[in-house]
Parts: C-alpha cells; sequence; structure tokens
C-alpha cells in the first residue's frame, strides 16, 4: 500500500501525482507553509490551498475573485454562492472561512479530480460545501431560480474556457440562477490581440447591465497574456472599494467599467452558442 497519507505529507519535497479525467494531476507542498498545496494539471498551475489558513489566497486572479466575494455582502453574513469549476476548492474554502454558515455549491467535472482534492486536502467538515460532478452548464442548470447571491466561473479544460460557457444563452442560465442584485463573477484569460476578452465583455453586457473588468494593465494593454477577472450585476457594483483592493494588491491591478469599458470591446458583437468557441490556449511560456 505504500507510505500513509500523512507520512508521505510530512516527505516536505515529494508530490503527489495522479491521473485524473483532464490529465496529470500534481499537488506540489509549499515550502513556506507547512500545510500547503499547489495543484498543477499537465504542468498548468490551477490552484493554491493552505488547509491552516483557507484566507490565504496565493495566486493573484483569486485575490482578486476573493474581493469580489469580501464585497457581495456585508462583512461576514453568509451567502448562497455555486462555483462553477472547484480545483482545489480554494474559494469555496475562502468563503466558508469568510463567511461561516455560507452554503455552497461546486460543480466540477472531472470526478476524479473531486477524489483526489477531498482525500489528500479535506474540507472542514463543518463546511456547508456541496460538490457535483457534472459539466458546469448541466450543473447550473439544477440550481434553484434565484437561489444564488453569487456565482463565480473559473472552469478551464486544457488550459482553455469551454465554448459552452463563453455565450450569451450561457449567461441566461446564470441569470436565472442569481437571485436580484446577485452578483457574477468570472476569471478570463487572453492575450494579444485580446479578440476573445473584447468579446465576453460584450456578451456579458448584453445581459448584465453593471459591469467591471480587474486585470493588469499589460494584459489590458495587450502586451502578454494574463487573467482577467469579469463582475457582473445588475445592481450597483461596489467599484470604489474594488478599484482601492486591486490597486493595492501585491499585484496591482486596474479595474475598467462603464464607458471605458464598453469602448475597449471595439464593438465586438456577443457570442451566441452557435458561434462559441473555446478562449486560446495560453503560450507556452506562460508557466515556465
Amino acid at each position: 500500500m505504500g507510505r500513509s497519507r500523512d507520512n508521505r505529507r510530512r516527505a516536505a519535497a515529494e508530490a503527489v501525482v495522479e491521473a485524473v479525467e483532464g490529465g496529470l494531476a500534481e499537488l506540489i507542498p509549499d515550502p513556506d507553509r507547512a500545510r500547503a498545496w499547489s495543484l498543477l494539471i499537465d504542468g498548468a498551475p490551477q490552484s493554491h490551498v493552505d488547509l491552516d489558513d483557507p484566507t490565504h489566497l496565493s495566486f493573484e486572479y483569486q485575490r482578486r475573485i476573493g474581493h469580489v466575494i469580501d464585497l457581495t455582502a456585508p462583512p461576514g453574513k453568509p451567502v448562497q454562492a455555486v462555483h462553477l469549476g472547484g480545483g482545489a476548492l480554494t474559494l469555496a474554502r475562502y468563503t466558508a472561512a469568510t463567511r461561516p454558515r455560507s452554503t455552497q455549491q461546486v460543480v466540477e467535472r472531472d470526478a476524479a479530480l473531486v477524489q483526489l482534492v477531498r482525500r489528500e486536502l479535506p474540507l472542514d467538515p463543518g463546511a456547508r460545501i456541496r460538490v457535483r460532478s457534472a459539466d458546469a452548464r448541466e450543473g447550473l442548470a439544477k440550481v434553484p431560480d434565484g437561489w444564488a447571491d453569487l456565482i463565480v466561473a473559473d472552469v478551464f479544460s486544457g488550459a482553455r474556457t469551454p465554448a459552452h460557457l463563453t455565450s450569451t444563452e450561457f449567461l441566461d442560465e446564470v441569470r436565472r440562477a442569481l437571485r436580484p442584485g446577485g452578483v457574477y463573477t468570472a476569471n478570463l484569460a487572453d492575450g494579444p490581440p485580446l479578440a476573445h476578452l473584447r468579446a465576453q465583455i460584450a456578451t456579458a453586457a448584453a445581459r448584465f447591465t453593471e459591469l467591471a473588468l480587474i486585470t493588469d494593465p499589460a494584459v489590458l494593454r495587450g502586451k502578454r497574456f494574463g487573467n482577467a477577472i469579469l463582475v457582473a450585476s445588475d445592481s450597483p457594483l461596489p467599484l470604489a472599494e474594488l478599484t482601492r483592493r486591486a490597486a493595492s494588491d501585491p499585484h496591482p491591478a486596474r479595474l475598467e467599467h462603464g464607458a471605458k469599458l464598453m469602448d475597449f470591446t471595439g464593438g465586438a458583437i456577443p457570442v451566441t452558442d452557435t458561434s462559441a468557441v473555446a478562449s486560446p490556449a495560453p503560450p507556452p511560456s506562460v508557466f515556465r
């Protein structure tokens, strides 16, 4: 049977490597944190989890989504959240830690990955987190109308967002599942010439009245490939506080909204199911 899980974790330099449906999963121990791990799929970083401190968000894009979670409701107030894409369940753990008694649903297609994460990085038994192994859009369709205060989309297959999660029809399902005034946030990835990002903003604008985008200025200028966090609602967003938090991050980001964000789309047309394509693959240099 080999060494026990606890013995394996005590071997600080040893990773946990296992085949999952999406490729080869690696859990790499963090040398600076006793019970922290990074999850990689086929070499692409997916998540970082500190079991001793689930409020610690190591990846910059997850910190930016963390700001959105923090401002979705008054501090500490429980929320009902849906996470499309699970990874190592970092953001669900963060929500449970910062908003105790929250009720959360996680939809993660890769059942083998879910089993690996549950085994090696167990959830707090008191956290109200239900994990469902299903396609993100199919799982979202099972969420009751108006149930969610917050929907987080962070879905990648082979480092690309699947096409069927980029369309107006997908956002119709998001809106159906959100309560009035609820917040939708999505992790988008793109590089020059930013055609995917422009189209995703246009698509969101076709379904939501309030939009903001948080990203590294170099990504927004088309200088490099990177992540951008879309925030959308039918109620006013906390723009001033989101701007402050993004700017004060260890990796400062810029927030765009209003006319400047619409100008950025450059006349891009909203994506529908019939025109949808997966997001572009990142260049190999991104993960070096």
